[in-house]
């Protein structure tokens, strides 16, 4: 799944979700740490990101904003098409492929959408979703410095995917590389600014309410399960990967919108995140709760959540 639609699914569910997401304490044994770096992004994305955000959506024109996201998410596509070999799914690798090789050539380096516009499958994966399928399904939640809302596992997987960027491979001068990477995160935050507007009034503390509703959204797509404040679990690394999980097998993040997530163990609560500052798990889903519909559209990007 791209970051952008992460964040925005979760944004929405938030303001939708109200009542729900206040009913019940989950755990989060970082929430000291968090909690200052939800603070120190929060700022950061108020006084200094928004109003940018803000200048570059008045300065640019919406065709020039559509050709800057859809390049951007063409180089996802390559991440995902790496994240896929790695999970052994061939047939959502070579569609990742295709997708890369049509929006490459005939799409203008990526700035035209060619490949949704003749249907091709979004099949958007992260390391998170690999590791996932892996077995590391439950994973707590954790505020990546800057990025904003993730959990452990898919905070590892960012970095890694960060520190060893594909705009390196198409970039040789540095200056351009920054330049790059400031514009990518610009027009993410861009595309979060409607969403992120009406979310400041949605709760009194927000940090509780957008880690419940986060954390509910990437279980979903990865199948783990939620534990609730009360419950004995070891906190050392997620358990090491978490080797109980009961969940024999994870759904990608792209398949939301194709099937819902396996429930293992059930928990009788729901769930909320971060603010942004893209990328980087449904088990524990209430049966009479359903996603927005922005949550099941993989190629809907999001400013750099990990």
């Amino acid at each position: 799944m791209s970051k952008k639609k992460l964040l925005a699914a979760t944004l929405l569910l938030c303001l939708s979700q109200v009542s729900w997401a206040e009913e019940q304490a989950y755990k989060d044994p970082y929430e000291g740490y968090n909690r200052v770096m939800f603070n120190i992004n929060d700022h950061l994305d108020r006084y200094i990101m928004t109003p940018v955000a803000r200048g570059y959506r008045k300065v640019t024109p919406s065709p020039v904003r559509t050709g800057v996201n859809n390049f951007f998410n063409n180089l996802r596509d390559v991440v995902s098409f790496g994240s896929n070999l790695l999970r052994l799914d061939i047939e959502k690798a070579s569609t990742d492929f295709v997708r890369v090789g049509i929006n490459s050539t005939f799409g203008l380096g990526g700035l035209l959408n060619i490949a949704d516009a003749g249907q091709i499958p979004n099949n958007k994966n992260t390391l998170g979703d690999t590791f996932a399928s892996w077995g590391w399904k439950n994973s707590n939640y954790f505020v990546y410095p800057i990025f904003g809302p993730s959990t452990v596992r898919d905070s590892i997987g960012s970095t890694i995917t960060d520190v060893f960027p594909i705009e390196d491979a198409i970039f040789k001068d540095s200056a351009v590389r920054w330049g790059t990477a400031g514009l990518n995160g610009v027009a993410t935050r861009e595309g979060l600014l409607d969403v992120t507007d009406s979310l400041n009034d949605a709760a009194l503390d927000r940090y509780t309410y957008m880690r419940d509703m986060y954390m509910k959204l990437r279980n979903s797509q990865v199948g783990g399960t939620l534990f609730t404040a009360d419950e004995d679990e070891d906190d050392d690394i997620d358990s090491l990967v978490a080797p109980n999980s009961n969940n024999t097998s994870a759904q990608p993040a792209s398949a939301i919108a194709d099937k819902p997530a396996d429930t293992g163990e059930k928990n009788s609560a729901s769930v909320s995140s971060s603010t942004p500052a893209t990328t980087e798990p449904v088990a524990a889903e209430s049966a009479n709760t359903t996603l927005p519909a922005a949550a099941t559209s993989a190629d809907q990007p999001y400013w750099n959540v990990h």
